[in-house]
């Protein structure tokens, strides 16, 4: 459909994009998740110029990638010399260093008792996960190092010092700071399944989970400048898209209650000397705002969606008509005829009915399917709020698949072949039901790969051009 983007112009990027949703049949976009980069709200700016009918003149199109803000916070910790963590780290790159090293680690590992397949994990300096199971496993086998240091003398002698009891405390501490954040990486990446109205609870766990981890000593240094790059994104009501706090609105296990709690949370985090009760009055200020403007968001849908709104306005002109001496009488009949406070009040009744008890098992989806009889264009613009991203991971991975296609062994495969196999891989995903990642039954099949070659030979012999991107 498009071409390869080959620049990180963000006008460049943006008309690209614009062509994808042209071609797609699209008439207008409600909202874009993408990462930080500088291009990205170049391009962001100029997509919105193009849709004039965007909400709000589309203050509120882009969504930040939570993903993404994670990374920097971790990354923004991490960057500080941990003598602790840098000693597992060389140890782990010593023994993974050499073959004889990594079978006498294994044998350690079994001399030990130890009942894992798990074994030391590579790092990376880009990529904190990579850290992150790297301390994690180098701790659940921090007993094979000590074996590995008797029968390995070497050991100590080449590394000068080799990490001790003392040292796996530290990485057992590290371990559990991060493995919230790599949680939450993980919740939020999903593709199956709504997430956006989870977003704020997602956000304001990771800030308690700072101020926890504050006190102590050896995180100390390192809270201060992740709570700074938290605040950066995520510190100011302001600086959230609409369309995040009409997520929650529109759980019904959550609604003005949590939004509530939200906005006191929100405020009492920023330190100011307030009173309990201005942190209230305060908060209550932000709802009704945020209800405000959904209650105008919703009168959109109620205008491009309700076609009895538009008949009984035709049948109320055609009574005004019949006394045209009369402009209030008209307008009288015409308030008669119409039913838009009713439409109107769809929202306000919905907001109203006491909260759904929350479970871990509710399907908020179910749930609208089930209610939509009853609040027909509620349900309507919550589909579209619910289909929000908040991760642009998922999409990452899906056109991160080469070495899962393309591997030692099919290096082989035209661009045709590999093309069909990952269109295919995306066409047998069905919602609820286990995600098919795994194309290496279709690839260890010679005589599908065969036959698909041969379908698109003859394709071509008679003339068939192939399927543009």
């Amino acid at each position: 459909m498009v071409g390869e983007i080959d620049t990180h112009k963000g006008e460049e990027i943006g008309r690209e994009l614009l062509a994808c949703i042209h071609g797609w049949g699209m008439k207008n976009v409600m909202s874009m998740t993408v990462d930080n980069v500088t291009c990205n709200d170049t391009a962001i700016k100029f997509l919105v110029k193009m849709f004039p009918t965007i909400y709000d003149g589309g203050k509120h199109f882009h969504i930040w990638c939570m993903a993404h803000i994670l990374n920097l916070i971790v990354k923004v910790g991490l960057k500080y010399h941990n003598y602790n963590v840098e000693c597992v780290q060389k140890a782990v790159k010593y023994i993974r260093g050499s073959t004889q090293r990594i079978k006498k680690f294994k044998k350690a590992i079994k001399d030990v008792g130890l009942e894992t397949k798990k074994f030391l994990c590579g790092d990376s300096p880009t990529r904190w996960t990579l850290t992150f199971e790297l301390l994690k496993t180098a701790y659940e086998l921090w007993e094979a190092f000590v074996e590995f240091g008797i029968k390995e003398k070497s050991y100590e002698k080449d590394l000068q010092r080799v990490p001790d009891c003392m040292d796996f405390e530290a990485i057992k501490e590290m371990v559990d700071f991060l493995e919230n954040f790599k949680t939450k990486t993980e919740n939020v990446s999903a593709s199956t399944k709504p997430l956006v109205h989870r977003l704020i609870r997602e956000i304001l766990d990771a800030n308690l989970h700072l101020k926890k981890w504050s006190t102590k000593v050896n995180f100390v240094h390192l809270i201060p400048d992740m709570k700074d790059k938290y605040d950066k994104y995520w510190g100011d009501y302001a600086k959230m898209s609409d369309y995040v706090y009409f997520a929650i609105l529109l759980d019904p296990t959550m609604k003005s209650q949590l939004l509530l709690y939200t906005f006191k949370e929100m405020i009492g985090s920023k330190g100011e000397k307030l009173s309990k009760l201005e942190i209230e009055l305060k908060a209550y200020e932000m709802l009704y705002e945020v209800e405000r403007k959904i209650e105008k968001f919703f009168k959109t849908y109620v205008e491009k969606y309700d076609m009895s709104r538009s008949s009984q306005q035709q049948s109320s002109q055609q009574v005004v008509d019949c006394d045209d001496d009369n402009d209030f009488f008209g307008n009288f009949l015409n308030s008669e005829g119409d039913n838009s406070d009713a439409l109107e009040n769809e929202l306000i009744i919905y907001l109203k009915e006491p909260r759904v008890t929350y479970n871990k098992s509710f399907d908020i989806l179910s749930w609208w399917k089930l209610n939509g009889l009853r609040f027909p264009i509620v349900a309507r613009m919550t589909k579209d709020i619910l289909g929000i991203q908040i991760s642009t991971i998922a999409s990452e991975s899906a056109f991160s698949t080469s070495r899962r296609v393309l591997t030692d062994y099919h290096a082989n495969l035209s661009n045709v072949i590999v093309e069909a196999l990952l269109c295919t891989q995306d066409w047998v995903r069905k919602s609820r039901k286990p995600i098919i990642d795994n194309v290496d039954d279709i690839l260890n099949d010679d005589e599908v790969a065969m036959e698909i070659e041969e379908a698109l030979h003859n394709d071509k012999a008679m003339g068939k051009r192939p399927m543009e991107k």
